[in-house]
C-alpha cells in the first residue's frame, strides 16, 4: 500500500464529492482510501490537522486508518454514495488530546453496487468540544443554582409544565416536581389572573424578552393560595419556543405592608382628630380629620398650642387627670362652635388627643325628635316597669286619645285583638315580650278598639331601647294605622282567587277548596269533579264579538252555582272551561242526576241583546273515594281528560274516567315524547310505493310514506301517529324530515343510478298553515339537488277546503319554486271544479273508496263517478292518479275509463328504498 501527497486526490468523481464534503465542514483537508487495497492519499494539511509529523508519511498514514477504520468497515456493508460522519478522539505524539471529524462518501461501481473507494474530509474539532464541555460545565452550575434557588422556576411549552424546580413544586403544595410535569399551567393559576397571564404571555414575542414582575395569585394542591410576584421569559425547551417562570414569595411582604397601611390608614382615615402634643401641649401630629374639623392644615398646625387651634383651652394633662375623657366646646378656624368628645393619653414624652366631633349627632337628636313629631307613624317609648314614658302626635291620633293622656299609662288600656278575631293577653303584647326578653318584634298585625268605638288594624314593630342593657328594658313601640290597607288586601285577595268575569272561584281556589277536602281523608265523603267545556261557544265568540261571549260566560256560570249546594264549589278554570265540585255524592244515580241537572240548565236559551242564543256542554267526570291517593291537581286532570274524550266522541255528551282512559292518554303522551326524539335517534324511515303510467305499465313515480319503528313498541300505524304528531304541533317536525330524506334518497338514486322516477310526498293541513313550509321545501331541494319539477306535493281535499284563500296563496307559492301540486283522497271534500280550476294543481288522486267500488255492487255508479272525475279533471289540464288499485280487472276498467295512472298494492306496497329501487 502507498500513500500519496494531497495534489493526487481531487480528480474526476472524487472533486465533485469532496467539495459536497468541504460545505459541511470549516477547517479542514482531503483523503481517500482505496477499497480493499488500503492505498490511502490525502492533503498536505492533514498531518496538522491529526496532529502528525508530515516528514513521516507511514505514520500519518496508520494514524489516518486507525482513526477512520470504523468508516471502512461500514463501507463495506453500505450502498454506493452513501455518506459518514465520524468524531474520534486521539492523543498525538506530542501528548495533546485531540478531536477530529471524518467525513466521508463511498463510491464504486453502479452496477455492482459495492463500495470501492472512501473520499473525505478530515475537520479539526477540538476546539468546539471544548466550547461545549464548557457549555456543560455552565449548564451544570446553572442547573444547582435553579435547583436550589429560594425562588420557584418552572418552564412551560404549548401551555404544559415541562421543567419545576423543588421550591416551585414546594409553592403548590406538591410532593415532588415531577409529579406537575405534564400539567397545563393555569392549573395553578387562579380563574381570575389567567386572562391577564395568557395576554403577558403573548406579549413575548423573541427570546429572551421578559414580563415586568406581576402579582399572581397561585392555585395549591391542598385547596390553598398564596401571592407571589412573578416574571416570564421568553426561551426555548429542546429548541422549541418554551416560556421560563420565576416566582417570588411575597407573602410575608405583602402581609408587613398591609399592617402599615393599616395602620397608617387609622390615623389618615379615621373621621376623629388625631392630635400629638408635646408634655407642654405643642402640636406634633395633626391628621387629615384635624385639618376638615378645625380648619387648619398640618403645616399651620405643627409646633403651636394645641389650645390655640383648637378654640378653646385644652390641657392635656388635666383631661388625663380628670379620667381621660371630656366634653368640650370647641372653634373651627371659621369661628363656627363644635361640640367635642376629648380623649387624651400619655405617649413617649408627650400625648396623644382624640377629638370626636359630637356637632352632628347632636343636631341630629334634635332633629331625630323634630321628625318623630312630625311622624305619621306613632311612637310610644315605655319605661323598664311598662308603662308610657313618651309618645307622639301621631300616636295619640292613631289611636284616638291626648298625648298627654297616655303617659304614664300602662298599654293594656287597649285591648288588642289578632287577625282571626280572638283577644290577645297582655302578657302576650309584641311590647311585653320584648320588654322581658330584649328581642325585637316586627310588622306584628293587631286590631284595637279607640274609645270613640272604631275599630283600626295597626302593624307593630317593637324595640329595646338599649339592647345592651339588661332586662326589663325600655321599649320603643311604632305603628301604624293599616285599616285602609287590610281592606284594600282583603279585596286583592278575592281577587286573586276568583275570576274577575263571573266571580267564580278560579283554578287557584277550586285547587285549594279540593285539597283541603281531601286532606280531611278519615270520615270525608266522596268528592266528584266535574269539568265542563261549553260547545258551540267559539262560533258565538267569533261570529257576536267578545262582549256577547262574556256575558254568555257570566249567565253560564250563574246557572251552574245555582244547580249545586252553597258549599260546593263553581269555579271557571279559563275560556270556556268550568268546574263543579260536589261532596258526599254516594252513588253514580246522583252523579247522574247532577249532569242531567247542569246540561238542562246550560242548554236552556240564553238572551243576550235581543238575541235567542244556546250553549251545550262537554263533561269528563271524575271521582275521589276515601281511599283515593291522587292530589287535587291530578283530579282536575283526570275530569279534563274525560272531558276530551267525551268533545271527540260528540258535543253535548259527558264521559267518566276510568284507568283504560288514563293508559290511553298516557300512551298518547309518551307515545308523543317519544316521536319528539324520534327524528334525532334515526326511529323514523320512509317507505316508498310506486305510481304506475296505466298505458306504459311502467313506474313513473313513487309517494313516500312516513313510517315509526318504536325501540320498545315495535311499528306504530301511521293512522296513530300522523293524528299525534298534528295534534302536537310535531307535524312539522317530522314532516320536514320526512321530506329532506325523501328527496335526498331520490337525488342520491338519480345521481348514482340514473334513476328517473319522480317523488310524491303529502303535506298535512297543519303544514299547509304553517308559513314555514315554502322556505322548507325550498331548503330540501336545494340541499339535495332534486330538481323541483321532479317533485310532486299532495293535499288532501278536506285540507284545502278548510281555508281555500289561504291555500291558495301556499300553493301558488310553493309552485313559484317549480315542484308540482296534487290534490288527495278526491271526492271526499266538498271542492268544486271553479275552486279547484282557482288552484295551481297539476294531479288529482280519486279517493281509494271509489277504486274499491268497481268490485262492488254498484260497480256502475263507481265508474260513472271516476268517468266524471277523469272527464273533469282532463278538461282543466289535471293528470288523473287512481289510490287504491288492488287487482288486474280494477286497472283494465281504470285503464278503459282514461285514467292516467295508478298506485295500490297490485303494484306494489310501501317498502324500503332498497326493494323498490334496488341495491
Amino acid at each position: 500500500m502507498e500513500a500519496y501527497t494531497h495534489d493526487e486526490v481531487s480528480t474526476g468523481r472524487s472533486r465533485e464529492d469532496i467539495v459536497e464534503l468541504a460545505l459541511a465542514a470549516s477547517t479542514a483537508d482531503v483523503w481517500s482510501v482505496d477499497l480493499p487495497t488500503y492505498d490511502v492519499t490525502w492533503g498536505e494539511e492533514l498531518p496538522a490537522i491529526l496532529g502528525m509529523d508530515p516528514d513521516d508519511p507511514e505514520a500519518v498514514r496508520e494514524r489516518l486508518l486507525e482513526l477512520i477504520e470504523p468508516l471502512t468497515v461500514a463501507a463495506g456493508n453500505c450502498p454506493v454514495w452513501h455518506n459518514f460522519d465520524l468524531e474520534q478522539c486521539h492523543t498525538t505524539p506530542g501528548g495533546e488530546t485531540r478531536w477530529t471529524r471524518f467525513l466521508a462518501r463511498a463510491q464504486g461501481s453502479a452496477v455492482t453496487g459495492k463500495a470501492e473507494r472512501l473520499v473525505g474530509i478530515a475537520t479539526d474539532v477540538t476546539e468546539q468540544r471544548g466550547n461545549t464541555q464548557a457549555l456543560a460545565d455552565l449548564a451544570d452550575r446553572y442547573r444547582l443554582l435553579v435547583e436550589f434557588s429560594p425562588e420557584g422556576i418552572c418552564v412551560h411549552q404549548d401551555g404544559e409544565l415541562v421543567y419545576v424546580n423543588p421550591t416551585a413544586a414546594r409553592f403548590v403544595a406538591a410532593e415532588e416536581p415531577s409529579a406537575l410535569l405534564g400539567r397545563p399551567i393555569i392549573d395553578f393559576v387562579s380563574p381570575a389572573s389567567v386572562p391577564e397571564l395568557l395576554r403577558r404571555v403573548a406579549s413575548l414575542r423573541n427570546p429572551g424578552e421578559a414580563t415586568e414582575p406581576t402579582e399572581v395569585r397561585l392555585s395549591r394542591l391542598d385547596g390553598g393560595s398564596m401571592l407571589i410576584e412573578s416574571v416570564s421569559v421568553r426561551t426555548t425547551w429542546k429548541g422549541k419556543p418554551a416560556y421560563q417562570v420565576i416566582m417570588r414569595d411575597i407573602t410575608a411582604q405583602k402581609a408587613a405592608e398591609a399592617a402599615l397601611r393599616y395602620q397608617a390608614a387609622l390615623v389618615s382615615h379615621v373621621s376623629d382628630a388625631i392630635i400629638g402634643t408635646t408634655s407642654d401641649g405643642m402640636v406634633t401630629s395633626w391628621n387629615p380629620a384635624a385639618e376638615r374639623i378645625y380648619g387648619h392644615s398640618e403645616n399651620i398646625a405643627l409646633g403651636k398650642p394645641v389650645g390655640e387651634l383648637v378654640g378653646a383651652p385644652l390641657d392635656p394633662e388635666a383631661v388625663v387627670a380628670e379620667g381621660g375623657v371630656i366634653e368640650a366646646e370647641h372653634r373651627k378656624a371659621d369661628g363656627s362652635a363644635l361640640t367635642v368628645r376629648v380623649s387624651a393619653s400619655p405617649m413617649d414624652r408627650g400625648y396623644v388627643l382624640v377629638c370626636a366631633d359630637e356637632t352632628a349627632r347632636r343636631t341630629a337628636e334634635r332633629r331625630y325628635r323634630t321628625v318623630v313629631a312630625a311622624l305619621d307613624e306613632g311612637v310610644v317609648v315605655t319605661d323598664a316597669n311598662g308603662f308610657v314614658d313618651s309618645a307622639n302626635p301621631a300616636a295619640g291620633r292613631i289611636l284616638g286619645l291626648p298625648v298627654e293622656a297616655m303617659l304614664g299609662c300602662s298599654p293594656t288600656l287597649f285591648p288588642l285583638y289578632d287577625e282571626s278575631g280572638a283577644r290577645i293577653p297582655p302578657s302576650e303584647y309584641p311590647l311585653a315580650a320584648t320588654r322581658t326578653t330584649g328581642l325585637a318584634t316586627n310588622g306584628r298585625v293587631v286590631r284595637a278598639r279607640r274609645p270613640d268605638g272604631r275599630w283600626v288594624w295597626l302593624s307593630m314593630s317593637c324595640r329595646p331601647l338599649n339592647p345592651n342593657s339588661a332586662p326589663p328594658h325600655q321599649v320603643v313601640t311604632s305603628f301604624t294605622d293599616i285599616t285602609e290597607r287590610k281592606a284594600i288586601g282583603e279585596q286583592l285577595e278575592h281577587d286573586a282567587t276568583h275570576d274577575p268575569l263571573t266571580n267564580l272561584a278560579n283554578r287557584t281556589l277550586v285547587l285549594q277548596r279540593l285539597e283541603e277536602a281531601l286532606r280531611r281523608r278519615e270520615g270525608r265523603s266522596p268528592a266528584c269533579v266535574l269539568f265542563i267545556d261549553l260547545d258551540k261557544f267559539k262560533v258565538i265568540n267569533d261570529s257576536l264579538g267578545h262582549g256577547i261571549g262574556d256575558k254568555v260566560l257570566r249567565i253560564a256560570g250563574q246557572r251552574l252555582k245555582n244547580c249545586v249546594r252553597h258549599h260546593d264549589v263553581v269555579g271557571r278554570l279559563g275560556g270556556d272551561e268550568f268546574a263543579v265540585v260536589t261532596f258526599g255524592v254516594e252513588h253514580g244515580k246522583q252523579i247522574q242526576a247532577l249532569i242531567d241537572h247542569i246540561r238542562k240548565a246550560l242548554t236552556e236559551p240564553i238572551t243576550v241583546e235581543g238575541r235567542r242564543l244556546r250553549v251545550d256542554a262537554s263533561i269528563g267526570v271524575v271521582t275521589a273515594r276515601e281511599d283515593d291517593e291522587r292530589s287535587a291537581e291530578d283530579l282536575l286532570r283526570d275530569a279534563d281528560v274525560a272531558m276530551y274524550q267525551a268533545k271527540t266522541r260528540g258535543r253535548g255528551r259527558h264521559e267518566f274516567f276510568d284507568v283504560e282512559l288514563r293508559e290511553r292518554v298516557q300512551r298518547q303522551l309518551r307515545l308523543e315524547q317519544d316521536l319528539r326524539d324520534s327524528v334525532r335517534s334515526g326511529q323514523l324511515w320512509v317507505a316508498y310505493q310506486p305510481v304506475v303510467d296505466l298505458r306504459t305499465c311502467q313506474r313513473v313515480a313513487v309517494e313516500g310514506l312516513l313510517r315509526w319503528n318504536h325501540p320498545a313498541h315495535g311499528p306504530i300505524s301511521p293512522s296513530e301517529f300522523i293524528p299525534l304528531a298534528e295534534e302536537s304541533d310535531l307535524i312539522n317536525l317530522v314532516g320536514g324530515h320526512m321530506l329532506r330524506t325523501a328527496t335526498r334518497e331520490l337525488a342520491r338514486r338519480r345521481l348514482r343510478e340514473g334513476v328517473r322516477t319522480s317523488l310524491t310526498v303529502n303535506l298535512s293541513a297543519r303544514q299547509l298553515d304553517d308559513e314555514s313550509v315554502v322556505d322548507t321545501v325550498s331548503d330540501a331541494l336545494r340541499s339535495t339537488g332534486l330538481p323541483p319539477d321532479e317533485l310532486c306535493l299532495e293535499i288532501t281535499e278536506s285540507a284545502l277546503m278548510l281555508d281555500p284563500a289561504t291555500a291558495a296563496d301556499v300553493l301558488t307559492a310553493l309552485r313559484g319554486l317549480g315542484v308540482r301540486l296534487a290534490i288527495d283522497d278526491f271526492g271526499t271534500g266538498y271542492s268544486s271544479l271553479a275552486q279547484l280550476w282557482k288552484l295551481p294543481l297539476d294531479t288529482l288522486k280519486i279517493d281509494r273508496s271509489f277504486v274499491a267500488g268497481l268490485d262492488g255492487p254498484d260497480q256502475a255508479d263507481a265508474e260513472a263517478i271516476i268517468k266524471g272525475i277523469v272527464t273533469m279533471a282532463h278538461s282543466i289540464g289535471l293528470t288523473v292518479i287512481a289510490e287504491g288499485t288492488e287487482n288486474e280487472r280494477q286497472v283494465a276498467i281504470l285503464r278503459e275509463l282514461g285514467c292516467d295512472q295508478a298506485q295500490g298494492f297490485h303494484f306494489g306496497k310501501p317498502a324500503p328504498a332498497d326493494e323498490v329501487f334496488g341495491c
